[in-house]
């Protein structure tokens, strides 16, 4: 039944999802993303409420009553650090798919919906071709790994590899199949794109993992940097990724970035 198994296909998607024919990627994405509340607050209340967000990507969509009830069952088991022997519990009030609600903690019940947001690449004339700089800022950090290395700093084509992975991964997995795009050649004239400004830095981020039973660092970029160049045949790709994360461990909420158009 591994196939069929929710478990295995949201958490050990590697293991038990096939690759798929004809494809350049070594493994899938996991097809979740959660991500945190917007702000630098890490201390809560009694009564205090946040809010945050899931995206999830193919047959998932349709095994969204097992993640609410996920997130219910971790409410009543409890997260964070311990404060005189007990973990912070909470309790899930309400989900909503954009303005419509989908879930009532008071009433306990589901109202599914059938449709879903479709994996697709924008219109490229949205965007001017050319004579524009672009502002790239990272509003989780993001970890890039370029030559097996760990970056610190963020060459347009690096971003651009980046950018391209990430497409290719979810289009394969969760959409229609790899999309038509000349990736050589982006990459390419993806090295003539100039930074402009920068103020990137590295942020260590620690979190502990009760299945491994110890501490992890989970760095990665944070600030922005800003490019000048040939930029317009990208943004459809960098729009698209401003809403799908981008980078290493995507599924923690690491690499969602925000992008701005400077004329």
């Amino acid at each position: 039944l591994k196939q069929k198994c929710v478990y295995a296909l949201v958490f050990e998607t590697q293991a038990f999802v096939a690759p798929l024919e004809g494809s350049r990627l070594a493994s899938p994405p996991h097809p979740f993303v959660i991500e945190p509340p917007m702000t630098t607050k890490t201390h809560f209340s009694k009564d205090d409420s946040f809010d945050f967000h899931l995206l999830l990507f193919g047959e998932v969509n349709h095994d969204l009553p097992y993640f609410i009830y996920a997130f219910e069952q971790m409410g009543k088991i409890g997260i964070g650090r311990r404060l005189n022997g007990r973990r912070g519990h909470f309790r899930l009030e309400e989900v909503k798919k954009g303005q419509t609600p989908v879930y009532s903690g008071s009433e306990q019940k589901i109202a599914m919906e059938n449709t879903f947001d479709q994996l697709a690449l924008g219109s490229q004339g949205e965007h001017p071709e050319d004579g524009f700089r672009l502002k790239l800022s990272m509003i989780t950090p993001l970890r890039l790994k370029f030559e097996n290395r760990l970056k610190a700093d963020l060459p347009f084509h690096v971003l651009v590899r980046a950018v391209l992975r990430r497409v290719s991964s979810l289009f394969n997995y969760f959409g229609d199949g790899e999309p038509p795009l000349d990736y050589k050649g982006l990459v390419d004239r993806a090295r003539e794109v100039r930074i402009a400004d920068s103020d990137l830095k590295w942020f260590d981020w620690r979190r502990y993992s009760f299945r491994q039973d110890r501490s992890m660092l989970m760095g990665g970029m944070t600030g922005s940097v800003t490019y000048e160049g040939n930029i317009g045949e990208y943004m459809q790709l960098i729009d698209f990724c401003s809403e799908v994360h981008l980078g290493k461990q995507t599924s923690f909420g690491l690499g969602k970035i925000k992008s701005e158009i400077q004329r």
